[in-house]
């Protein structure tokens, strides 16, 4: 089972939040573009780019923020953080 935690942060305080999980056999790299287009869909979101600094970060600490520069439309958050919950055993 495959876990990934999605919170929208303005002003500090976390506003939003959900999870997403997954069953499938893909690979760990699918499985987050997939986790990361349905919080997209439910948040209401175009899709962010991944910048240099968003992909090490997520390399380094199963972790990754999502500013406004990640965007190409204006969001009204301060920030958009996915953390990788659960593994794959």
């Amino acid at each position: 089972m495959f876990r990934l935690w999605a919170k929208i942060f303005k002003d500090n305080r976390m506003i939003k939040d959900t999870v997403i999980e997954d069953d499938s056999d893909d690979t760990r790299t699918h499985k987050v573009f997939h986790a990361l287009d349905e919080i997209c869909c439910r948040f209401d979101l175009g899709n962010p780019i991944w910048l240099d600094t968003t992909i090490k970060e997520f390399k380094r600490h199963s972790k990754a923020r999502f500013t406004q520069d990640n965007f190409i439309e204006s969001v009204d958050f301060d920030y958009l953080e996915i953390h990788v919950i659960k593994e794959d055993c």
